[in-house]
């Protein structure tokens, strides 16, 4: 029996579910280096500096995860990828950067919290642009031009 405004049990959001959580688990990956790289940035340089690095550490991360695991089937160019790719992450980064400066100097010091603040503050900054990014990513980065269950490209072979 067919619901009512709804298909047969194929539908596409349980592929876009799957899809958001390898998104997720490869984004992970990539935080992971951001942070860890931060950490080691940071030897050396100051904050501000260290983040944005260590989050292009992150991108070269997350661009090779997201273009194999993720969105695998994308019909777009190289170039045309890694183009929508670095604007969809120039706004992460603005994101990323605001809310750690935003933690670290504003609200983690009136909540009183003075041991780890950094690390606090950069790993709320990574996770505060993964729905931004993932719908960036989805229709700029690594769009297609069909649409449908044939634009649900899903996460490589897992879906086909």
């Amino acid at each position: 029996m067919k619901r009512i405004g709804g298909n047969s049990d194929d539908t596409p959001q349980p592929r876009e579910s799957r899809r958001f959580l390898h998104f997720l688990a490869a984004g992970g990956m990539a935080a992971t280096a951001n942070f860890c790289s931060r950490i080691l940035f940071s030897q050396w340089l100051t904050f501000v500096p260290a983040v944005v690095l260590a989050y292009l550490v992150g991108l070269t991360t997350a661009f090779v995860l997201f273009r194999h695991f993720v969105f695998a089937r994308s019909d777009k160019s190289l170039p045309r990828q890694m183009f929508w790719f670095v604007i969809v992450n120039v706004v992460a980064l603005l994101q990323t950067v605001l809310i750690s400066l935003l933690l670290v100097d504003w609200a983690l010091p009136r909540l009183h919290v003075v041991r780890h603040a950094y690390e606090i503050a950069h790993a709320c900054g990574i996770a505060a642009p993964v729905f931004t990014s993932y719908l960036g990513h989805k229709w700029l980065s690594f769009s297609s031009r069909q649409r449908g269950d044939e634009h649900d490209r899903g996460a490589g072979s897992a879906d086909s």
